[in-house]
């Protein structure tokens, strides 16, 4: 059975009720138009009448029930307006009607119906039309047109039951009930779930059911089809269909495409601008047909079409006039093809494209209403004076209406102030504009305030603002303390508002600015106030970093003083960055962005935002994260030939670096002797590369991939690839003799490269013959290595010898001979006819014959001239026996028969011989010849020192030249000043006694210095000068700069002494204040710079001063470090008897203690009985001591009842506890020798203070344990 569910509005008890407060918030709500005329808030004018503009319109609805019935009006103006109707045209009065009730309220006006029967409404239907009204004009409302419908009721139904068979299609039709409403259908089960709808099963907009192929499964008796109508929130539920799929008994039948709705190849659809529109393509076919949506006239906009349920339907939203065309659905199978085509139309109601506006105007002025609309057909314009059309007024010549629809008032007056409407209208409706035309008066007035001030930055653009308001509308003018005029600047634009807008503002645009409205005396003042733009000095630059490593963008930026600290904003790919504080991956210290341990996200555009509270500059770097290559892959051998192959790979991936160039690599499978080796490198964009290959080896390659970060791993190795075996195709190389033993050839050679035997089996084929003598034989030999050696070959000869490289394929190239010889030996004879010219005190000449070749047995290598000096000339032939030998050799030329030779010492014996010398060596001397070199000028002295003994004397100390070159005679002295101009005459003093070593000089002037000079001569001339600068010495003087700086116990004194003043001794004297002591005095040398005083007492205050030859040159006042101390005074604790006093109480302590150790030892433990007899032991007396405490007897100890043996004294004195028995291992004996050393060490020592003492002082209370707890030093403080 059907059912219908139904939510009512409300009753009409509750509908009146609710009425006036929806009036009531309608009429307080405020809605802007084009026909408002808007006077600023801030314009002072008090009472000002405004003409009525409707602020919300009347609606057209359907009425289905009586509660619909609500026509509302809202209007607001000055005087408050008055309403009136119409209806079809004709004036309706809804007040005088008894069955409507009228809301009429200041503002609103609202009527409903006071029926109750729909019935009654009919009467109703119709269009109506709002007037609002006073005295300034009447404003017309929108047409709303109110229907009356009943609602959609259920029909009684029969239930239907469908029948078909698998694989065919079916349609499940609703029929919903018809209805002025749009029904909103669903297709449900009786548990209310939807019908689920697929490219097979689909809902048309009809709200039928459509299969495009039946299964079994689809086989149910609740298929219900659940029609919705909003309007009257009504649903209602059709009779369930039954449908029945019988399976089929053969093999599906694959059916083509064929439309099932809209049927046919072709439809057309009218659609009206900005509605949505629907076109459906529902198809039946096995299997279920796809479909696909074309425009067959151009394309389908993006933005205002979508395709949906499953592509069945292309939807338009918003449509427009570029939409009209023809589209068609394409639905495909595997059987074939079904289209069907769509003819779209759009047409337009009117809408505006210039809509008159409301303005106030001062009498005589001209104005013009444009009014302009659009539309398919394309719309009528009509005019009407406050509702009255133009035809029905007077006629004015002051009026005009042109082709484009615009109406023209010319010189009007208070008496034109009306409403005016503008209708544009065609066949699919009519659209209304009400405009204000006011003729007033009002006086101008300046509504910005006085002396506002602009603060802007280099480069922006600012706007001066002057708002004016009058009617009629005021003029303004600009002028500022510039010499030129303002619209003179390109730069400058008054605008129409009256503010002055000028781009691109300078320094120079700084200054003050008058707005003035002409013809009056109103005027106002501004100040423009122009910074200094933010400008980034230094942006970040673009980086390139590794993963894991950190980058730093610098941002440095300048901004204008009188702005305050800007904020430094940066951004990554535009959005803004901020600090992590858990990652720590963004830290930002100044104007340093660091970004740590970057990765892969971390890549990106980086921007720095400098930003002011007027301005903003930003620059922008990238990272970039570079890595090195990964290895390239899949390598390949291809074209392999016999000494050559090509290799290929695939690269890796660069990591944003650009691969440099590859370096393929090559391993020996066969030795393996020396790992992976370089072949050969290529540039970075090859993929490809030919390699040259050596015969016999087997290869296995491999690539490395280099860019500017590094190199990458190795790639994969590639098969192993192996070449033939050929015969050698080179020789080695530098095939030389290298004989150096007599009647031995040796021949040797450079071995070859392994990669070079080219085959197995290799060796070297070493031939040699004799140049002259033996014919043309070869004397043939093989050998694996270098060299090979030839014995009894003869000394020296000349042989051809070549070497050739051989392998099991065959010989290598003949190689060209090269000449060796065999071994050479000693020369044998000496040079003759040597001779020798002295040419000076240093130098000779040196000539021989040239020798016979034959007799060096060898290559001629040079002669050898042997000099060996015996000493000096002077020295008699004992003394020069004793003296050592010095043999100096010089080599020559092979080709050379004399030699100059020179470095000869003067005055020197001198022998000289001459040899041969080959490879082998040197051949015999020649005939020794003797020689004596000539005098010579001596060596500089040895050393020279100075010594001044007054102010103006010098003396100079020097040793004699270590190498006179002949007999010395004497000293020349020479000395000068030293001055700027080096040009002070050069003093001399000549000593002809060569045996003085030293000379004073006077009248030297002590406020100079001077240049000294000592040369030795002989009689060859003067030799060298040995140098020294100096100055006299003056006499000495006290040091100065003395500074002081204390310890706990000293003060260290440094100071500087005067140059050249000599050393003087002087006193330190100090004196402790508020003391007894008297002044203490130490003696101390100027040339010390740095003494100790030592022995102060800490936390003290001294008087120190500096005396020399009885005067004080400096005095001062120092504290020393630490914590002051009251000396020990002479009191009772020296007196004798005090001593003797704690002498004997020490002793008592000592013998008590003694006892307690005693009767531990015994064990302590004895029976009652022998405590009753034993005589009482007077130690074991009650005692009373402020030092040791108070005892118990051991009559007391009896009267306790106890039944073990009897605890000792000790065990109940506190002195006697184990613990103070116990002395960490030390004796008693020992404790009473350090009590006494101790008590008589501190009592016996001095008042004065001492460094022991001191150091007593500072711990007055030190206990140790080795005394068991009393103290062993003693300190006596006030």
């Amino acid at each position: 059975m059907a059912h219908v569910w139904r939510q009512q509005v409300g009753s009409r008890r509750h509908c009146l009720g609710l009425l006036p407060t929806i009036l009531s918030l309608l009429f307080l709500a405020v809605h802007t138009s084009l026909a408002t005329i808007h006077i600023p808030s801030n314009y002072h004018i008090s009472d000002l009448k405004r003409p009525p503009v409707i602020i919300t319109q009347p609606e057209s609805f359907t009425v289905f029930s009586i509660e619909d019935f609500v026509m509302t009006c809202e209007a607001t103006g000055n005087p408050p307006p008055i309403f009136r109707w119409t209806k079809d045209g004709e004036e309706f009065d809804p007040g005088t009607d008894p069955e409507l009730k009228v809301i009429d309220r200041a503002g609103s006006f609202a009527f409903y119906t006071l029926s109750n029967s729909v019935e009654s409404l009919k009467q109703y239907q119709g269009k109506y039309v709002c007037y609002a009204s006073n005295e300034l004009g009447t404003a017309v409302s929108n047409e709303a047109t109110l229907r009356t419908d009943a609602p959609p009721t259920q029909q009684k139904e029969k239930k239907v039951h469908v029948k078909s068979e698998e694989g065919s299609s079916i349609v499940l039709k609703c029929n919903p009930p018809e209805s002025s409403m749009e029904p909103i259908i669903h297709w449900m089960d009786w548990k209310l779930h939807h019908i689920n709808q697929s490219e097979r099963v689909m809902l048309g907009k009809d709200g039928n059911l459509y299969f495009a192929h039946l299964k079994t499964t689809d086989s149910r008796d609740d298929y219900t089809c659940n029609v919705q109508f909003l309007a009257t929130r009504t649903i209602l539920a059709k009779e369930p269909v039954t449908l029945t799929v019988n399976p089929s008994n053969s093999v599906l039948r694959n059916r083509r495409p064929h439309m099932m709705r809209p049927t046919g190849s072709h439809s057309t659809y009218h659609a009206l601008r900005g509605q949505t529109l629907e076109l459906e393509c529902i198809v039946q076919g096995y299997p279920t047909p796809k479909v696909l949506w074309v425009r067959k006239d151009g394309e389908m906009s993006e933005s205002r079409t979508a395709k949906d349920k499953y592509d069945r339907r292309l939807r338009f939203t918003n449509i427009s006039e570029s939409d009209a065309g023809e589209y068609q659905c394409l639905a495909e199978n595997s059987q074939g093809k079904s289209t069907h085509t769509y003819s779209v139309s759009v047409e337009a109601s009117p809408y505006w494209t210039k809509e008159p506006v409301s303005r106030l105007y001062a009498p005589g002025e001209n104005v013009r209403l444009d009014c302009q609309a659009e539309g398919i057909p394309s719309p009528t314009i009509t005019w009407t004076i406050n509702g009255m059309p133009l035809s029905s007024t007077d006629r004015d010549a002051r009026r005009t209406l042109t082709p484009g629809g615009s109406l023209i008032l010319k010189d009007v007056n208070f008496e034109d102030t009306a409403i005016y409407q503008c209708r544009a209208s065609n066949k699919h409706g009519a659209i209304l504009s009400n405009t204000n035309v006011y003729v007033i008066e009002l006086p101008p007035q300046i509504l910005t305030e006085d002396g506002n001030i602009y603060t802007v930055t280099e480069g922006q653009k600012v706007l001066l603002e002057c708002d004016s308001f009058g009617s009629p509308k005021p003029k303004v003018t600009w002028q500022s303390n510039r010499e030129s005029s303002l619209l003179a600047d390109s730069r400058i634009n008054p605008l129409t508002n009256g503010g002055l807008q000028i781009f691109n503002v300078t320094h120079y645009d700084e200054g003050f600015y008058t707005c003035a409205v002409e013809n009056t005396d109103l005027s106002i003042s501004a100040e423009l106030e122009v910074l200094n733009r933010t400008v980034i000095q230094s942006p970040p630059q673009d980086l390139k970093v590794q993963p894991g490593q950190t980058a730093i963008f610098t941002c440095l930026f300048q901004v204008d003083p009188k702005l305050a600290s800007p904020l430094i904003q940066w951004r990554k790919n535009n959005q803004k960055l901020f600090a992590s504080d858990s990652d720590m991956k963004y830290t930002f210290k100044g104007p340093d962005l660091i970004i740590s341990n970057t990765e892969a996200k971390d890549q990106g555009n980086y921007t720095c935002q400098i930003i002011t509270n007027l301005d903003m500059a930003e620059a922008t770097a990238t990272l970039t994260l570079h890595d090195r290559p990964d290895p390239p892959t899949l390598l390949q051998l291809t074209h392999p030939e016999r000494r050559a192959i090509t290799l290929s790979w695939t690269p890796g991936d660069e990591h944003n670096s650009p691969v440099i160039e590859y370096v393929i690599e090559f391993e020996d499978q066969v030795s393996n002797e020396q790992g992976w080796e370089e072949l050969n490198r290529v540039s970075g964009n090859n993929n490809r590369t030919s390699l040259s290959l050596w015969p016999y080896m087997s290869y296995r390659f491999r690539v490395i991939a280099i860019n500017e970060v590094g190199m990458s791993a190795p790639s994969k190795p590639t098969e192993i690839h192996s070449t033939t075996a050929e015969v050698p195709d080179r020789n080695p190389e530098d095939v030389r003799s290298e004989s150096a033993d007599p009647d031995t050839l040796v021949i040797t050679w450079e071995e070859m490269d392994k990669r070079d035997f080219n085959g197995p089996g290799f060796k070297y084929r070493v031939l040699w013959r004799r140049v002259v003598g033996s014919g043309p034989d070869w004397h043939p030999n093989y050998t694996t290595a270098p060299p090979l050696v030839v014995s009894k070959i003869g000394n020296f000869s000349a042989f051809e010898i070549k070497v050739q490289a051989v392998n099991e394929y065959g010989e290598g190239p003949e190689p060209d001979p090269v000449i060796g010889y065999s071994g050479e030996n000693f020369p044998l004879e000496a040079p003759m006819n040597v001779g020798m010219d002295i040419l000076n005190s240093t130098a000779i000449k040196v000539t021989w014959s040239p020798i016979d070749r034959e007799t060096v047995r060898g290559h001629l290598l040079g002669y050898r001239i042997h000099l060996t000096r015996f000493g000096p000339r002077g020295h008699h032939v004992a003394r020069r026996a004793r003296e050592p030998k010095i043999t100096v050799v010089v080599e020559t030329g092979a080709n050379e028969e004399r030699k100059v030779i020179g470095d000869l010492q003067p005055y020197s014996h001198y022998t000289l011989t001459v040899s041969v010398f080959n490879a082998k060596g040197d051949g015999p001397h020649s005939q020794m010849l003797p020689f004596e070199t000539d005098e010579g000028v001596p060596h500089p002295p040895t050393s020279l020192a100075l010594d001044s003994p007054s102010e103006t004397e010098m003396t100079l100390r020097w040793t004699p030249p270590s190498q006179p070159n002949g007999i010395l005679i004497g000293y020349r002295l020479q000395y000068q000043q030293i001055v700027e101009s080096d040009d002070s005459p050069m003093q001399v003093e000549d000593i002809d006694d060569p045996t003085i070593n030293h000379f004073t000089l006077k009248a030297l002037d002590r406020h100079s210095h001077y240049r000294f000079y000592v040369r030795g001569r002989t009689a060859a001339g003067q030799g060298e000068p040995i140098e020294r600068e100096g100055a006299t010495t003056l006499d000495g003087a006290p040091p100065v700069n003395i500074s002081v700086s204390p310890g706990e116990t000293f003060a260290n004194i440094s100071w500087l002494s005067k140059k050249r003043h000599r050393n003087v001794k002087f006193l330190i004297q100090y004196l402790k204040k508020n003391g007894a002591d008297k002044w203490k005095t130490e003696k101390v040398d100027s040339s010390q710079s740095f003494y100790q005083v030592k022995g102060l007492k800490p936390g003290s205050h001294y008087h120190l001063r500096f005396t020399h030859s009885n005067v004080t040159f400096f005095q001062t006042e120092t504290d020393t470090l630490g914590t002051g101390v009251t000396e020990v005074q002479h009191s009772i604790a020296t007196q004798g008897w005090f001593i003797g006093l704690v002498s004997a109480i020490v002793l008592l302590l000592l013998i008590l203690l003694i006892i307690c150790f005693v009767r531990r030892n015994k064990g302590g433990k004895y029976s009652v009985k022998d405590k009753e007899e034993g005589p009482m032991d007077s130690e074991a007396r009650p005692m009373k001591d402020e030092t040791f405490g108070e005892y118990r007897s051991l009559e007391s100890d009896l009267e306790e009842k106890r039944t073990a043996s009897q605890p000792s004294l000790c065990e109940e004195s506190k002195l006697c506890s184990e613990d103070n028995l116990d002395f960490n291992g030390s004796s008693v004996l020992t404790t009473e020798v350090n009590l006494d050393e101790s008590l008589a060490s501190q009592l016996s020592r001095p008042s004065g203070g001492s460094e022991g003492l001191d150091n007593s002082l500072h711990n007055p209370t030190t206990i140790s344990s080795a005394t068991n707890g009393l103290p062993n030093q003693v300190a006596i403080l006030d």
